[in-house]
C-alpha cells in the first residue's frame, strides 16, 4: 500500500507500507529513508505504535528533526573535528556539531531522497542512493542499498550494501527512536534494557571517544537487565554512548534486549556490527512540532539502539577499520525482532 506524503526537491514523497500476518505494520518514507510508523500488538493484542515522528513532511523537514526514523550515514555517529587522514590525504568534512561532524554532515543521509522499489513477495522496500564523490566532504561516488524486510515472526530486518570508487569511511545505521508503551507512556525511564557488551568507548564533554576501551561499570553497567530510569541521574547529559559488543566475529548476534511491562513488548536487537550506540532521548525539550497525534516529545520520550562502527574510528587506529575500498563490498544486517512476555 502506498499513499503520497508530500514533495521533496521536486520530487514526489511516497509513503509505503508493509503489513505481515501478525498485525505488525511497517512505514517509509523517501524522505531519508524514514520509518514513519511502526506498529506492534501488545500482550493484549492491542496495536500500538513504538517510534516517535510525524504526521507530515513538514515535520521531518523542520529544522530541529532529531533524525527520527531516518537511515543515517555516510559516517553515523561522530567524526572529531569533522577531519581524518586517509592515504596521507586530509579531509575536512562539513562541522555541523560543534566543530564535529555528525551523522554525515549538514546533508547527511537523513535528509537526501531514496528511491524505494517494493520487491516481489510484498514484505521488502530496496531504497537507494547515490553519494557524490566529495558531498559533505566524503571522497569517493557511494552507491548504497537498503532493503527493509518485515516478516511474519515479528523482525524488521534491515540490509545494507554500498561499493565505492575511492577509499572513503562508511558507517550506516538506522536512528529509530523507540518507546515500547506504544503511546501511554511519555517517556522510556521504566523500559528495562539488557546490552551484551562488557566494555564501551568513554568520551569527553563533546562526545568524542578518548581512544580508550573501558569495562562497563555501574551505571553504564547493562549486562544484566535494568530499568532506564535508575541509574540515569549519574550520567552526566543522560546515555549517549557506544558499547563494545561482545561479539566474535562479524556474524549477526544479539546485542541487546529492550522490555516494557505494561505493554507486554520487547524488542531484540541482532547485528553483524562490533557496536551499539544507546541514547535516550536526551536532547528531546517538547518543542518538535507536528509531532504525532500532538503530543509533545519531551526529554527521555524514545530511545534509540544504533548499531554501528564505533564513533571517530577513522582517527582512532585502535578501532575496528570503517575504510571502504574499492572493490570491496560494504555489508551490515540490523534486525529488531519483537516478541510477547506476557
Amino acid at each position: 500500500m502506498t499513499k503520497p506524503f508530500g514533495t521533496y526537491e521536486s520530487k514526489a514523497v511516497t509513503e509505503y507500507t508493509l503489513t505481515n500476518e501478525q498485525g505488525m505494520e511497517l512505514n517509509v518514507i523517501n524522505y531519508g529513508g524514514a520509518v514513519t510508523r511502526l506498529v506492534v500488538p501488545g500482550s493484549n493484542g492491542e496495536p500500538g505504535d513504538v517510534v516517535a515522528g510525524f504526521e507530515s513532511l513538514e515535520g521531518y523537514l523542520q529544522k530541529n528533526n532529531p533524525y527520527f526514523g531516518a537511515l543515517v550515514g555516510r559516517y553515523a555517529n561522530r567524526i572529531r573535528q569533522a577531519t581524518f587522514k586517509l592515504n596521507e590525504q586530509q579531509f575536512q568534512l562539513v562541522a555541523n556539531d560543534h566543530g564535529n561532524s555528525l551523522h554525515g554532515g549538514n546533508k547527511g543521509f537523513d535528509k537526501v531522497y531514496w528511491e524505494i522499489e517494493k520487491l516481489p513477495g510484498d514484505s521488502s522496500l530496496l531504497l537507494t542512493y547515490k553519494s557524490k564523490d566529495g558531498e559533505e566532504g566524503y571522497p569517493g561516488n557511494l552507491d548504497i542499498e537498503v532493503v527493509y524486510t518485515l516478516t511474519n515472526d515479528n523482525t524488521w530486518r534491515i540490509e545494507y550494501k554500498a561499493t565505492t570508487d575511492k577509499p572513503t569511511p562508511v558507517n550506516l545505521t538506522q536512528h529509530a527512536y523507540f518507546n515500547l508503551s506504544g503511546g501511554p507512556d511519555s517517556t522510556i525511564l521504566d523500559h528495562e534494557l539488557q546490552i551484551n557488551a562488557d566494555g564501551y568507548t568513554p568520551v569527553d564533554s563533546l562526545l568524542i571517544p578518548t581512544g580508550r576501551i573501558d569495562s562497563v561499570t555501574a551505571p553504564l553497567d547493562f549486562r544484566s537487565a535494568k530499568l532506564i530510569g535508575r541509574d540515569i541521574a549519574l550520567v552526566p547529559g543522560g546515555y549517549d554512548h557506544n558499547w563494545v559488543l561482545n561479539k566474535t566475529g562479524a556474524s549477526l548476534q544479539k546485542a541487546a534486549v529492550l522490555s516494557h511491562t505494561k505493554s507486554g513488548r520487547a524488542m531484540e536487537v541482532w547485528t553483524t556490527e562490533p557496536g551499539l550506540q544507546f541514547y535516550s532521548g536526551n536532547f528531546l525539550d517538547g518543542s518538535l512540532k507536528q509531532t504525532k497525534n500532538g503530543k509533545p516529545y519531551v526529554q527521555y520520550a524514545a530511545l534509540c539502539l544504533e548499531a554501528q562502527h564505533f564513533p571517530d574510528s577513522p582517527n582512532q587506529p585502535s578501532f575496528p577499520g570503517a575504510i571502504l575500498q574499492p572493490g570491496q563490498v560494504y555489508t551490515q544486517t540490523t534486525i529488531y525482532k519483537f516478541i510477547n512476555i506476557q
